[in-house]
């Protein structure tokens, strides 16, 4: 006697693999996009960590000074083989010893907040006649000072995927090195002017 048509269907396990995989495939292609991303950033912040290095080596030399266009193009290019439609960036801002490193201009906190408030008196260090929480100068420097050199890369992510977690759609990737330059010449002796308006 052949079972009814109904009880059949309910015991069929044909397709029921392509089934699963209908239901298991979305999520397993969000891990393997994630996966990808996550390597694509690791591997764009390796090489630009490195390129950095080296430039920031380079930038240090005497020579340094009249060639960092072409160590900024070289890590732009090293950059672009790896990532095409990358915006690179790049910063130098120099001090005279590690410790000035990231630090404000000091001022006079006449009113005790322990921040600085226009119009109280300040030591102007890198000559812009306002007061910045970074007292180093833009640029290379000169003999002896120290450079902190920043490049900032921005790409497009493959997949996009990023967007529907609420991620920016461009990955933005920094590194920064802090070298000093050698001693080709005497170290130039920095002076603030104390400003107060």
């Amino acid at each position: 006697m052949r079972a009814p048509r109904a009880l059949r269907l309910v015991r069929d396990e044909r397709g029921a693999a392509a089934l699963e995989f209908a239901l298991v495939s979305p999520m397993l292609l969000l891990i393997v996009a994630g996966t990808l991303e996550l390597a694509q950033a690791f591997y764009i912040r390796t090489v630009l960590q490195s390129v950095v290095n080296a430039a920031g080596r380079n930038s240090s030399l005497q020579s340094g000074a009249t060639n960092q266009s072409a160590i900024d193009t070289r890590v732009s290019h090293m950059i672009h083989d790896v990532m095409p439609k990358a915006t690179v960036t790049f910063s130098r801002r120099n001090y005279a010893e590690f410790t000035n490193v990231g630090q404000p201009e000091d001022y006079t906190d006449t009113n005790k907040n322990g921040v600085y408030d226009t119009g109280e008196c300040f030591i102007d260090m890198n000559g812009n006649i306002t007061w910045d929480a970074d007292l180093g100068k833009a640029g290379l420097g000169n003999a002896n000072d120290v450079v902190v050199y920043t490049v900032t890369v921005s790409y497009p992510q493959w997949f996009g995927f990023a967007t529907y977690f609420g991620l920016p759609k461009t990955q933005k990737i920094n590194a920064t090195t802090i070298l000093k330059n050698q001693p080709f010449a005497t170290q130039t002796t920095r002076t603030g002017v104390q400003i107060c308006t």
